[in-house]
Protein backbone atom coordinates (compact mmCIF):
# COMPACT_ATOMS: atom_id res chain seq x y z
CA UNK A 1 0.00 0.00 0.00
CA UNK A 2 1.18 3.51 -0.78
CA UNK A 3 0.77 6.28 1.78
CA UNK A 4 0.70 10.00 1.06
CA UNK A 5 2.27 11.14 4.33
CA UNK A 6 4.68 9.77 6.90
CA UNK A 7 2.15 10.15 9.71
CA UNK A 8 -0.51 8.30 7.72
CA UNK A 9 1.89 5.42 7.11
CA UNK A 10 2.94 5.25 10.75
CA UNK A 11 -0.66 5.24 11.98
CA UNK A 12 -1.70 2.50 9.54
CA UNK A 13 1.36 0.36 10.30
CA UNK A 14 0.75 0.68 14.04
CA UNK A 15 -2.74 -0.71 13.41
CA UNK A 16 -1.03 -3.67 11.68
CA UNK A 17 1.04 -4.45 14.75
CA UNK A 18 4.13 -2.26 14.36
CA UNK A 19 3.90 -0.95 17.90
CA UNK A 20 7.45 -0.06 18.87
CA UNK A 21 9.73 2.71 17.65
CA UNK A 22 13.42 2.18 16.96
CA UNK A 23 16.35 4.55 17.23
CA UNK A 24 19.28 4.23 14.85
CA UNK A 25 22.67 3.92 16.58
CA UNK A 26 26.21 3.28 15.33
CA UNK A 27 26.09 -0.51 14.99
CA UNK A 28 22.52 -1.46 15.85
CA UNK A 29 18.94 -0.30 16.17
CA UNK A 30 17.48 0.18 19.62
CA UNK A 31 14.12 0.13 21.37
CA UNK A 32 14.76 2.38 24.37
CA UNK A 33 11.41 1.61 25.97
CA UNK A 34 12.24 -2.09 26.34
CA UNK A 35 16.01 -1.54 26.54
CA UNK A 36 16.61 -3.90 23.64
CA UNK A 37 18.99 -3.54 20.74
CA UNK A 38 19.31 -5.50 17.51
CA UNK A 39 22.30 -5.95 15.24
CA UNK A 40 21.73 -6.16 11.46
CA UNK A 41 21.50 -9.97 11.51
CA UNK A 42 18.78 -9.84 14.20
CA UNK A 43 16.06 -8.10 12.19
CA UNK A 44 14.43 -8.03 8.77
CA UNK A 45 13.12 -5.03 6.89
CA UNK A 46 9.57 -5.83 5.82
CA UNK A 47 8.89 -2.69 3.84
CA UNK A 48 10.49 0.69 3.08
CA UNK A 49 8.48 3.86 2.45
CA UNK A 50 9.98 7.11 1.14
CA UNK A 51 8.36 10.51 1.53
CA UNK A 52 9.37 13.75 -0.15
CA UNK A 53 8.60 17.15 1.34
CA UNK A 54 6.23 19.13 -0.85
CA UNK A 55 7.71 22.56 -0.16
CA UNK A 56 11.18 21.76 1.16
CA UNK A 57 13.46 19.09 -0.35
CA UNK A 58 15.23 18.74 3.00
CA UNK A 59 11.99 17.34 4.47
CA UNK A 60 12.58 13.99 2.77
CA UNK A 61 12.16 11.03 5.10
CA UNK A 62 12.22 7.27 5.04
CA UNK A 63 10.20 4.81 7.12
CA UNK A 64 11.26 1.22 7.71
CA UNK A 65 8.79 -1.44 8.87
CA UNK A 66 10.96 -3.97 10.73
CA UNK A 67 10.43 -7.35 12.36
CA UNK A 68 13.02 -8.55 14.87
CA UNK A 69 14.14 -12.15 15.29
CA UNK A 70 12.11 -12.35 18.52
CA UNK A 71 8.96 -11.27 16.67
CA UNK A 72 8.63 -7.59 17.59
CA UNK A 73 7.30 -5.34 14.86
CA UNK A 74 8.82 -1.91 14.98
CA UNK A 75 9.21 1.29 12.97
CA UNK A 76 12.35 3.26 12.23
CA UNK A 77 12.20 6.73 10.69
CA UNK A 78 15.10 8.70 9.31
CA UNK A 79 15.86 11.44 6.83
CA UNK A 80 17.32 10.43 3.46
CA UNK A 81 21.01 9.79 3.79
CA UNK A 82 21.52 11.14 7.32
CA UNK A 83 22.99 7.83 8.42
CA UNK A 84 25.58 7.87 5.67
CA UNK A 85 29.03 7.65 7.28
CA UNK A 86 27.63 7.64 10.82
CA UNK A 87 26.77 3.97 11.20
CA UNK A 88 28.57 0.71 10.61
CA UNK A 89 28.92 -0.54 7.06
CA UNK A 90 26.98 -3.69 7.96
CA UNK A 91 24.00 -1.68 9.25
CA UNK A 92 24.18 0.74 6.32
CA UNK A 93 24.07 -2.16 3.84
CA UNK A 94 21.08 -3.68 5.64
CA UNK A 95 19.13 -0.40 5.42
CA UNK A 96 19.96 0.11 1.73
CA UNK A 97 18.23 -3.14 0.70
Amino acid sequence: MEYKTLSQAMNQLKEKGYTYDFNLLDEHIENKKDKESYKPNEFEIDKVYRFEGMSNPSDNSILYAITTKNGKKELLTDAYGTYSGQISEELLNKLKR
